[in-house]
């Protein structure tokens, strides 16, 4: 049985107070030190380049790149492509490296876990939270939970790296890492009893021989103790401090320390052992998770070959039987397009619904799958309106993170009131929806198209707004025309497609907006979606091409429905363009390309730590009217600078100006003076110096986030013990509207959550709920789950959200007494210095 520990958590309004932690390996570059970041992209590119190797050794095929130090993502990509033409774009690969470092980083915000940072001799701990991430990392591999996988393996790599940085395993004289950190079963042998001492002080700050000889001739393990709270100095008596300014610790007798965090900690002169006996161990754990895995899986877990899902929303009301059968044809035939390709999918899903409920279908086999496409028919409800949004809502919640969903119905939605919901779940999943609306404008359940029943324009907005903040299209379509449609967006999802524009624009709002081709960019091509749409575009050197010149100087036209796309032709594509655009309706402008060149970003918070700055990702929208901080990677950028990040509304008006700030390679940090009201996007320009003289080029993301007034905050445990309730609390302020907020919760499994219906929150004010989540026993340990918070204020007028991933697990992490009581010890220590 896990004892309980009560944790005090203190909120203040606008603020959260961060106090400093154990260092680590550094979070930022530094030349002569190895970062975090560079020990795990080290590891990654090493294995990686050894799996593609023995990939092709297997086949019979030449590999001729040395496995060196000095590999980068695109040598690495394209040497392992060579055996394997399925494997994605470099871009890809390094997104996901990134990723996996980002969750490497967001450890360090874990302020009082001496677990995470092997702190305080917390060997057994530290062990138990590496062995059950790896169980994390092989049981969502097992499920195709991909981004699970990667976020659980750069949790884990950071705790393991850290061993070597903080213990003495490098003052013993080993040359090997400690495979026993990965293996469950083995026995930790030979850790320091909590009576033993293991250092002395350092003489005048020369800390290279206080590790006691005794201790070193008889290889006992030790660590450093750490506390960053004034006047908290506690450790055991003759034991070794982490050290640094930070650590209260190593002010107490033994003074000094044993950390090798960089070439300037106490134990500096053995940092670069420490971090390549990292970079070691970190390979050995991928090793590990290959040999589970299997090499396809593996290499899909680092992006290097892609991780799909292809979704299919389809209304099957009375009103589809007319079209049902082409859009049978038209979801077979893009399974179809995308089989044997880089962009062949993992798994299938289907959600059916009608105006009474919605059914998922979730198929790894492609021909099942298809099977049960062509076992669909459309009865039932012919005249009432059908639950489209929530059967989007399941396919966000139940989908992978960026997945392409594809929406096929011809009536307005029964409940629009989920509007919000699936907004904010498109931001937090990055997944693109496109609807395809065959006779959109026309009856429901008439098949004679009479205009009894027509979808009205408000009710046809609601798709297009749905569609655009994903980065989607909305494609209205005869059913005639629907096969055209959906092959002319198909080269919207190959791999490497990157979005260089994107805008929208109301009714009779004539727009004329330029964008920046650069020479990294190929097969670029502009849409316009819009009724009685006209354009004329510009390029660099003067030449123009209407709308009516369908294959013209520039480019060829294609219209389909109320869809127009612009496929440029290769030559003299670089510099400044510009395109006007008019409509009798609202319309959208968006310029694509494929490109290595891409943007990858994350809202973060930043918190003070032992060795400097860190940050972590925020999983709910940022504050409406405050500052934030983006962490943002370039990829494909080694020769790229930023120069300019902003925030722009829908129209592609600037509205915040960022503060950008290189942190090392092509990772910056973005500063931002306040979050802007409504909807907004993130534009990038900067100079590629691949070339000469260099060139401009512009990238915008996709995906349109917002701002919030709400607080949202969830605390929880991360794991769940399967067969088990257990209670979560969670706090919504605000200091704007008061009165009810109507709380809804919902998990990535379908799994049984309940929380109040609602809460009454005064102006200024914040109020505490309590949900609880049921985990089924028949869970497998290690599965991910994905619990989502909502807090929607009176009248719809705000939504906030809060997403927090869990792992199920048969069993907890236990703390010894000593772990706990120090943790606990921490917290007082962290009161009495606020209120000092």
């Amino acid at each position: 049985m896990v004892s309980p520990v009560v944790v005090a958590v203190f909120l203040l309004w606008g603020t959260i107070f961060q106090p400093p932690h154990a260092g680590a390996f550094k979070i930022f570059w530094s030349d002569a030190s190895l970062s975090h970041q560079e020990i795990t992209e080290a590891a990654i590119l090493l294995k990686t380049a050894e799996v593609c190797r023995d990939i092709a050794k297997a086949q019979g095929k030449d590999f001729t790149l040395p496995v060196n130090n000095k590999l980068t993502a695109d040598i690495v990509q394209k040497a392992c492509s060579l055996s394997n033409s399925a494997l994605s774009a470099s871009v890809n690969f390094k997104l996901t490296i990134f990723l996996i470092c980002q969750y490497n980083r967001a450890v360090d915000r874990k302020q009082f876990s001496e677990a995470h940072h092997f702190d305080n001799e917390a060997f057994s701990s530290g062990r138990d939270l590496i062995t059950q991430g790896i169980t994390k990392v092989k049981v969502s591999l097992k499920e195709g939970n991909y981004i699970s996988a990667q976020k659980s393996l750069g949790t884990l790599t950071h705790t393991l790296q850290d061993f070597y940085s903080h213990s003495n395993w490098i003052e013993l004289g080993s040359t090997n890492p400690y495979s026993t950190l990965i293996k469950p079963n083995e026995t930790l042998s030979n850790i320091a009893d909590p009576k033993t001492a293991t250092c002395k002080s350092c003489v005048d700050g020369n800390c290279t021989d206080n590790i006691l000889s005794e201790v070193l001739q008889q290889k006992i393990l030790t660590s450093g103790y750490f506390s960053a709270i004034p006047g908290y100095t506690y450790k055991p008596a003759g034991k070794c401090s982490h050290g640094s300014s930070f650590d209260q610790t190593s002010k107490k007798d033994p003074t000094g320390g044993i950390n090798k965090d960089d070439v300037n900690s106490e134990h500096g002169f053995l940092h670069l052992k420490a971090a390549n006996m990292a970079i070691n161990a970190t390979m050995e754990l991928l090793e590990d998770i290959r040999k589970a895995a299997g090499e396809t899986a593996f290499l899909r877990l680092l992006g290097l070959s892609r991780t799909i899902v292809l979704v299919f929303v389809i209304d099957i009301t009375g009103s589809m039987s007319n079209d049902i059968a082409e859009i049978k044809k038209v979801s077979i035939n893009m399974i179809d397009s995308r089989k044997g390709t880089s962009e062949e999918p993992t798994d299938y899903m289907l959600i059916t619904f009608d105006d009474t409920g919605v059914q998922l279908t979730r198929i790894g086999d492609i021909d099942k799958f298809k099977e049960k496409i062509n076992s669909l028919s459309a009865s039932g409800g012919a005249d009432f309106p059908g639950m489209c949004l929530s059967g989007l809502l399941v396919a966000l919640t139940r989908a992978p993170s960026s997945s392409d969903i594809f929406v096929f119905t011809d009536g307005s939605a029964k409940d629009p009131e989920l509007k919000s919901t699936v907004e904010a779940m498109i931001e937090s999943t990055e997944s693109i929806i496109t609807f395809l609306l065959p006779t959109s404008i026309s009856s429901r359940g008439d098949s004679q198209n009479s205009s009894s029943s027509q979808m009205t324009q408000s009710e046809l907005q609601l798709y297009r707004d749905l569609a655009y903040v994903s980065g989607g299209q909305t494609l209205e379509v005869t059913n005639t025309t629907l096969s055209e449609a959906s092959t002319a967006i198909t080269d919207t999802f190959t791999s490497g497609q990157v979005t260089v524009l994107q805008v929208a624009r109301s009714a009779g709002n004539a727009g004329n907006f330029s964008f920046l081709l650069d020479s990294s960019l190929s097969n670029v091509t502009v849409y316009i979606t819009g009724d009685s749409t006209v354009f004329t575009i510009n390029s660099p050197t003067g030449v123009s091409q209407s709308y009516s010149m369908i294959d013209g100087s520039l480019g060829s036209i294609q219209t389909v429905g109320n869809l127009k796309k612009i496929k440029l032709k290769s030559d003299n594509q670089t510099g400044e363009w510009s395109i006007s655009v008019n409509s009798t309706s609202s319309y959208t402008l968006k310029v694509t390309g494929q490109s290595s060149v891409d943007i990858l970003f994350y809202f973060v918070e930043m918190s003070l730590g032992g060795h400097g700055d860190s940050w972590g990702q925020i999983f709910t929208r940022p504050s409406i009217g405050q500052n934030a901080t983006l962490s943002l990677s370039l990829s494909g950028g080694e020769s790229a600078t930023v120069t300019d990040v902003l925030l722009v509304d829908a129209s592609g008006s600037s509205v915040v100006n960022g503060n950008v700030t290189l942190v090392g390679g092509t990772d910056y940090l973005v500063s931002l003076n306040r979050i802007p009201e409504g909807e907004f996007g993130l534009l990038l320009k900067g100079l590629l110096n691949s070339s000469l003289p260099s060139t401009r080029f512009q990238r915008q993301s996709s995906i349109y986030h917002k701002g919030s007034r709400i607080a949202l905050t969830v605390d929880t445990q991360t794991t769940t013990i399967s067969g088990v309730s257990f209670s979560f609390n969670f706090t919504v302020a605000t200091n704007t509207t008061a009165g009810n907020y109507t709380i809804r919760a919902r998990t990535s499994n379908g799994f049984t959550v309940t929380v109040p219906s609602s809460l009454n929150v005064s102006t200024g004010g914040s109020v505490q709920g309590t949900g609880t989540l049921t985990v089924p026993s028949n869970t497998e340990s290690g599965t991910d789950v994905t619990l989502i918070v909502e807090a929607e204020a009176p009248g719809s007028t705000d939504l906030n959200y809060a997403t927090v991933r869990l792992t199920a697990s048969a069993t907890s992490i236990k703390f010894s007494g000593l772990q706990s009581f120090s943790m606990f010890l921490a917290l007082i220590g962290l009161f009495v210095s606020l209120l000092l």
